[in-house]
Formats: structure tokens, sequence, C-alpha cells
């Protein structure tokens, strides 16, 4: 009878792990009412030659540190003509 019992607990608890690894691999979680936020975007910009991050700051009157937060993985020593920037928005 005990054999039984541990046997029907761990493959419940197998079952879980599983449905946790699946859940994970989708990029999903078990979490409710923690939502991750990050920078909305409402305007872009298509990158044109000459443009500069500095040049795009000054243009649409932003902060460097406003311009980096809406951009967070935005390179500017590498910025090439048609890449889209955002330049306005919430961080």
């Amino acid at each position: 009878m005990a054999n039984s019992k541990t046997s029907v607990f761990l493959n419940l608890a197998l079952i879980l792990a599983l449905l946790l690894a699946l859940s994970l691999a989708e990029g999903r979680t078990f979490a409710v009412g923690f939502a991750k936020s990050g920078p909305q975007c409402d305007s872009v910009l298509g990158v044109q030659e000459g443009n500069t991050c500095s040049q795009i700051t000054q243009a649409f009157d932003l902060t460097t540190e406003f311009f980096n937060s809406i951009n967070p993985n935005l390179n500017c020593d590498a910025l090439f003509v048609g890449q889209w920037v955002c330049v306005g928005g919430t961080a």
C-alpha cells in the first residue's frame, strides 16, 4: 500500500515538473499578477544617412537618458540606414 502511494506521488511530481519545463520553454510563467513591464514605443523614426543618436535626441527634444530607456538595445555606434528607432513613448 505504501509503495502505491509513493508511486502516485512520484508520478504527480514528474507531471508537474514536465508542465513547468514546458511552460518555461515556451516563455510562459505560472505567476499571476506580475506583468513584466518594459518600454512602450508610440512613435518611430527610420534612420537616414548621417543620423546619429545625438542628432535624433536633439531633433525630438529628448534627453539622452529617456532616448536610451525607450531604445534599450540600440547601439548608437552602429546605426544603419532604415533602422527604426523609438522617438516617443514610455520607459
